[in-house]
């Protein structure tokens, strides 16, 4: 369901303000840590920053009552509007020196906050993905993160200005008229409780809209996806008028959301204005036309870092929703991976023998339904060992156990006599390549995707591989040749390509262990015919499993695992299987030779 835009932080949900979610905060202060000394003088520079933008309406003050003929301290008039011009160029670098370090704070932060999620995301078990959404998880990084950036680049430096402008602004204008200033603060939260009831109000009102075109985009993105269906059922103008629809509903929101708007805006300029009005009408036969202005003018600072407290508040409570949702992820636990390349170690080395003791396995997410029962295989070093069955028996669950991509729920895994649990993670898998049936290529170049299975491997190493894999043929007819790129998932190559480039990342590995699932099922026949020479490059001298629905190939494997229902219901050879009198794997042949002959 995409109701809404995962990158979009225009309606990210809010935390509520209170103490627990407050020290959630200090995650953001261990990542600003390491550039402390620039976020202290970001501080420092604030607060300078406020104290010169304070000090203007006092000397307008002065300017004017020098031009009634009153004296000033600064001097005449002409010395005042240098003072004026000066404190305007200090003011230019004090803010140039805020915004250049808390930029330059939070970019940084965030930067490694951004690098610890990734390799935190990449380093968790399999389950963690099998219970998240991609995209779930990319919002984490992407829109999360950037509201707690923007936390740090400028939510508390205006945070801050606002404290600040507020304590010295009411201190000013109580020093000018203690009698005005009780005048104006009657008057200035009335207008800040309208304003924030009102802006709830819109912004709900705005998120309903959102929401909306939420729904067209969604439409937009269904149709595109599918459009050789929308094509084939010739159901264009369907779903031109299915987003028509959406579009229109859009469009009587958007206005309904402006007409409130306008409202809003005209009320605050009214009661502003209106609040000046009163202060001024109040103020003359009180005070002087410099006090009343420099009054005026520190009434306008305190009323907008009032109004402005409301908006800070609503992104404090994205901010903190954001930095929960962040700080739960990085309390996951990961797997015990090495990040960094690291050589097989010689105590570690596997020679190809695999063992499953009585192995029983459910998924996290299923607990309840087992999906391997008890099941006992032996493969020796260098045997071809196929497994088969019908859906859902347990062919691919098996390969995911071998990459302990998961661990049995009982009994247990060894290699080479000892248990999986034993060998480190990183090392196991270095040994182990996975040919699957739906290659994902990453999308860069031919080259990088070969290079993945070894990446300080040579250019003459890949092209071996590529040779062996019967990809070096078509490689080169390419114009770019290795260089060529090969497209988001590689969707610029056919699918017998796309196999015959994970093969020859699978060579470049030099593998112990091999694991093959359905790796030949989607292809046509030509496409099968040179992906299974390569893939019987691949198998020579290393343990293979060959997960496989075509019972064709598999008729030459040393061993031949029959599942059903979780449980190992045949174990032979392709001949010894075939002789055995109602047997599964019997059967399931005589299936398969009886579509044969209809196609």
């Amino acid at each position: 369901m995409a109701r809404r835009n995962s990158g979009s932080r225009e309606d990210m949900p809010k935390a509520k303000l209170t103490m627990a979610n407050l020290r959630e905060t200090l995650l953001i202060f261990s990542y600003v840590r390491p550039y402390l000394g620039k976020f202290i003088t970001g501080l420092v520079f604030i607060t300078l920053s406020s104290l010169t933008t304070m000090s203007f309406p006092y000397l307008l003050k002065q300017l004017i009552d020098t031009a009634n003929g009153a004296k000033s301290p600064f001097g005449t008039s002409g010395a005042i509007v240098g003072w004026m011009f000066a404190i305007l160029t200090v003011q230019m670098l004090f803010s140039f020196m805020r915004i250049y370090l808390f930029t330059s704070v939070g970019e940084n932060a965030v930067a490694d906050m951004r690098r610890d999620i990734y390799r935190k995301m990449i380093t968790m078990p399999m389950d963690f993905f099998a219970q998240r959404r991609v995209g779930e998880l990319s919002s984490r990084i992407s829109a999360d993160l950037s509201q707690i950036q923007e936390a740090v680049t400028s939510l508390l430096a205006e945070v801050l200005r606002g404290i600040l402008t507020l304590i010295i602004g009411i201190g000013l204008i109580l020093y000018i008229s203690p009698l005005l200033t009780g005048v104006m603060l009657s008057v200035i939260p009335v207008i800040i409780i309208i304003a924030i009831v009102f802006g709830k109000f819109i912004r709900r009102f705005s998120r309903q809209t959102q929401d909306q075109l939420a729904d067209s985009n969604t439409i937009v993105q269904e149709t595109l996806q599918g459009i050789s269906n929308v094509k084939s059922f010739t159901n264009e103008w369907f779903e031109i008028n299915r987003y028509t629809r959406s579009l229109q509903q859009v469009v009587k929101m958007a206005i309904k959301s402006g007409q409130y708007r306008g409202m809003f805006v005209s009320f605050l300029l009214f009661s502003l204005f209106g609040t000046i009005v009163l202060v001024v009408w109040y103020g003359i036969g009180h005070l002087n036309f410099g006090d009343l202005t420099a009054f005026v003018v520190y009434t306008a600072f305190v009323g907008g870092s009032m109004a402005g407290f409301a908006d800070l508040y609503g992104q404090l409570q994205k901010t903190l929703g954001a930095t929960q949702r962040v700080r739960e992820l990085l309390k996951d636990i990961p797997e015990q991976v090495s990040e960094q390349d690291e050589p097989v170690q010689p105590e570690h080395v596997l020679h190809g023998q695999v063992t499953l003791q009585n192995v029983a396995f459910s998924y996290p997410t299923r607990s309840e339904l087992p999906v391997l029962r008890d099941v006992s295989v032996t493969v020796m070093p260098g045997e071809q060992v196929a497994i088969v069955g019908p859906s859902g028996a347990g062919k691919s669950t098996i390969a995911a156990l071998l990459l302990r991509f998961y661990e049995p729920g009982s009994g247990q895994l060894l290699y080479d006599g000892k248990p999986a649990t034993t060998i480190p993670l990183t090392q196991l898998r270095k040994q182990i390549a996975l040919v699957p049936q739906d290659v994902l290529l990453f999308g860069g170049t031919i080259r990088e995707n070969i290079l993945y299975g070894k990446p300080d491997a040579s250019q003459e190493e890949i092209e071996q591989a590529a040779r062996q894999a019967h990809a070096h043929e078509f490689i080169v007819n390419f114009p770019e040749g290795y260089e060529t790129v090969v497209g988001e998932r590689g969707v610029k190559l056919s699918g017998g390509q796309r196999q015959r480039i994970a093969i020859a990342r699978a060579i470049l590995k030099n593998p112990v262990i091999l694991i093959l699932d359905e790796a030949t099922s989607s292809l046509d026949a030509a496409s099968e015919s040179l992906v299974q020479e390569a893939l019987d490059n691949l198998m020579k001298n290393r343990t293979s499993f060959i997960i496989a629905h075509r019972l064709s190939t598999i008729r030459s494997a040393d061993k031949i695992v029959v599942l059903e229902k979780g449980v190992v219901k045949e174990l032979g050879t392709h001949q010894e299987l075939l002789n055995l009198p109602d047997g599964l794997y019997r059967e399931l042949n005589r299936l398969q030779l009886e579509i044969t002959g209809v196609e």
